[in-house]
């Protein structure tokens, strides 16, 4: 199979409720001065260091590469992400296999850690990227970002309208990408300060634990509710589908197969049964746990390091195709690691190039990335990266700082390869 026996999506075509960049058209004239909701000691966006050709020959650049990346997906990628999905049941067989005799502690442990490994896989190279629509060019109807569903307490509509169309369109857009902290948190100093946000180094702790159902609810979007944005019909009609989604988690994690451990203990006494059930549930438990905070920490390492910048409604009133490009650049970070690391983080440890091309399959990240760092280095633009240990500390730090009133912007790298 090739890429012509395909229907590849053509740019500017962005699946799933993306709008993706603007069309292709020239840029304006900007305007100069400081930015609308600026605050102290906010630095110079690069965006406004380039000229309208500059930024419209970038946006022709950065097509040229999603157009030349689509003409080519064939059989080597859809082998990919098909392989993908049998190791990740193969993990969930092997799984639920040694949980059955989760009372022995060598099979909990093994259990447990091919569970967590698996459902890893699911949320974040699986789950994420197929909903995303990269793989509907097969024309695989088993693997579609409109039939998919996957193993994590959000339903897929509304975490498709959260994600897809809200925080892909809007990234980074202060009023506008919700994204921003959840709605929960303060992570940016633009943001006003309230008291409340005194406990969210706590509450997030709570998040990092328990983050597949702060997305479950995320799509709720309760600012639209008292705004009066959202009916009381569309709200119940959500909150069933919440309902729905986390009675099936609920029921197979924590009830079905625990049960199923119980019926298949050895002994076959009450006592034996319940501790199957209990040690089961408890791997069960930790696996979800161990999936919520390796997700939670790819996301927010990509998101919200110092690297990144934040935009007020006004800076991008106007913009381009070029300028949303620069927008997904400035707004996004990278995380360095090696080819294990980037399959486990969904290979959105390459950030940056997600944002730039979502509906790209993820596999292709690593390809693509030395040519957006060359792009960067040609128009004097940052390419955010880092270790996981120094993005996710400056994430906590940002956290914990703001917290309290006031706060200042980190300060920002500088154009990639100079010196």
């Amino acid at each position: 199979m090739s890429a012509t026996d395909t229907q590849s999506p053509s740019a500017p075509q962005r699946l799933n409720e993306i709008e993706g960049p603007p069309p292709r058209t020239s840029a304006p004239e900007q305007t100069p001065g400081p930015p609308a909701g600026s605050i102290e000691g906010d630095p110079e966006s690069p965006l406004a260091r380039l000229t309208p050709a500059q930024i419209e020959q970038l946006g022709r650049e950065f097509d040229a590469i999603h157009d030349e990346v689509f003409a080519e997906l064939g059989d080597r990628d859809s082998r990919y992400i098909r392989s993908t999905i049998k190791l990740h049941r193969q993990l969930v067989l092997a799984a639920r296999a040694m949980l059955l005799g989760s009372r022995n502690k060598p099979l909990w442990l093994g259990g447990t850690a091919a569970l967590s490994v698996a459902k890893i896989l699911e949320n974040m190279e699986i789950g994420h990227n197929v909903m995303h629509g990269q793989w509907d060019w097969m024309n695989d109807p088993d693997i579609n970002s409109q039939s998919w569903d996957w193993d994590t307490a959000s339903p897929a509509d509304a975490w498709r309208h959260s994600h897809n169309y809200e925080h892909h369109t809007f990234t980074n857009i202060r009023g506008k990408d919700r994204d921003l902290g959840y709605e929960i948190m303060r992570i940016d100093p633009h943001q006003k300060w309230h008291p409340v946000y005194l406990a969210q180094p706590f509450y997030n702790l709570l998040l990092m634990g328990f983050f597949e159902w702060g997305v479950a609810v995320h799509d709720i979007n309760f600012d639209a509710i008292q705004s009066g944005e959202k009916s009381k019909a569309q709200v119940i009609k959500e909150l069933k589908a919440i309902g729905v989604k986390a009675r099936r988690q609920i029921v197979k994690d924590y009830v079905a197969f625990p049960a199923l451990s119980a019926l298949l203990s050895p002994r076959g006494s009450l006592k034996s049964s319940r501790r199957s059930f209990k040690s089961t549930l408890a791997a069960n438990f930790t696996a979800n746990i161990v999936r919520n905070m390796w997700a939670y920490s790819i996301i927010f390492c990509g998101h919200f390091p110092d690297q990144t910048y934040t935009f007020s409604q006004a800076e991008v009133a106007n913009e381009t195709r070029g300028g949303w490009y620069v927008r997904q650049l400035l707004g996004s970070a990278n995380i360095d690691g090696s080819p294990l690391f980037h399959l486990m983080a969904g290979n959105l440890s390459f950030q940056v190039e997600h944002h730039l091309y979502p509906d790209m399959p993820s596999s292709r990240y690593a390809e693509i990335a030395p040519r957006v760092r060359d792009i960067c280095r040609r128009y004097g633009l940052p390419y955010n990266t880092g270790p996981l240990s120094k993005q996710l500390g400056t994430v906590h730090r940002t956290i914990l700082r703001l917290a309290f009133p006031g706060g200042k912007v980190r300060p920002k790298p500088g154009p990639y390869g100079a010196r």
